[in-house]
């Protein structure tokens, strides 16, 4: 019988939005060949990790995301898979018929409990796999009536497998990513996913903290001066159109550019675009990569990685 590694190639158990699922293979390029730890301090689903786990660019994993709950799912991934895998198909069972009313009842015990077999199947139902909170706090987006979410053998198979690349090699936290950075050490690389610009108050549908530019800086500019090598994913472009405030030049990082393929919105609109992810490296990390797939870019001091990771 194949593992549950050759199965399903890099799994990705969780959908999520937003997730950098299609280009963590272009993410995981850039890691030193001798990665001994991964740090995500916004680790989503954490398909970059399963990526670097995947591919081999990394021997050991700091998964953390201040959505404790989230972060309840994945370490039950990795460490309860056969568990996990019984309560979804539990729950993908008992929806037969009455899916709506099903839904809404299993997003009301999650609220109450914060049980992770309700969260991970309130996403596999919800719209746009997205997790969206009220202002108290609670899970509150929709189910999305056209489909009843990954079938049991599909998602028994990721959780599997994902079980398979990260158990025994992956500490799980639920920190302020302040407190992930103050504690890297300088044989680990971060990688650093934070949520949308422009949240940057305290409470927005799509999270539970928003990261203001000015603070993000000033924490970079302390990983700089300890040496610490990380990579981050912050802003794009679609065409010519800019997504973002780019990150200064004063913190000397390396910008690339990702292909991630045509723009969904745009092409809906009768305007195919392709869409650009940006990705900074710092000098430390530069120091310690030999090559990366590149092909200069336009403009100077950036380049495009050479090839798209979406099927």
């Amino acid at each position: 019988m194949a593992s549950p590694r050759s199965m399903v190639g890099v799994p990705h158990p969780i959908p999520y939005q937003g997730s950098k699922r299609w280009i963590a293979k272009a993410i995981v390029s850039c890691l030193p060949k001798d990665c001994i730890r991964l740090v995500e301090p916004f680790a989503g689903s954490a398909a970059v990790a399963l990526a670097a786990a995947y591919y081999g660019r990394a021997k050991r994993f700091w998964v953390n995301d201040i959505n404790a709950p989230l972060v309840d799912l994945l370490r039950k991934i990795v460490e309860e898979p056969d568990e996990l895998a019984r309560q979804y198909l539990r729950l993908w069972d008992e929806q037969e018929g009455q899916e709506r009313a099903f839904y809404n009842k299993i997003r009301a015990d999650f609220n109450r409990t914060h049980d992770p077999d309700c969260l991970l199947y309130l996403l596999a139902r919800c719209v746009k796999a997205a997790i969206r909170y009220n202002s108290k706090g609670e899970f509150n987006n929709s189910p999305d009536n056209r489909r009843k979410g990954a079938c049991p053998e599909t998602m028994r198979s990721h959780i599997l497998a994902a079980s398979a690349l990260l158990r025994g090699k992956t500490v799980f936290t639920a920190i302020d990513y302040r407190q992930v950075l103050d504690a890297a050490d300088p044989a680990d690389v971060i990688y650093m996913d934070p949520p949308y610009q422009g949240v940057c108050g305290n409470r927005n549908q799509r999270y539970l903290r928003g990261v203001p530019f000015e603070e993000f800086v000033a924490a970079l500019e302390g990983l700089n001066a300890r040496n610490i090598a990380y990579i981050v994913s912050y802003d794009g472009r679609t065409g010519n159109k800019a997504h973002g405030r780019a990150l200064p030049k004063s913190l000397d990082l390396l910008h690339l550019e990702i292909d991630a393929g045509p723009s969904t919105q745009a092409t809906l609109l009768g305007r195919p675009s392709r869409t650009y992810e940006s990705l900074y490296l710092s000098p430390m990390l530069m120091s310690a990569v030999n090559h990366l797939p590149l092909a200069l870019g336009p403009k100077p001091q950036q380049v495009t990685l050479a090839f798209s990771c979406k099927p």
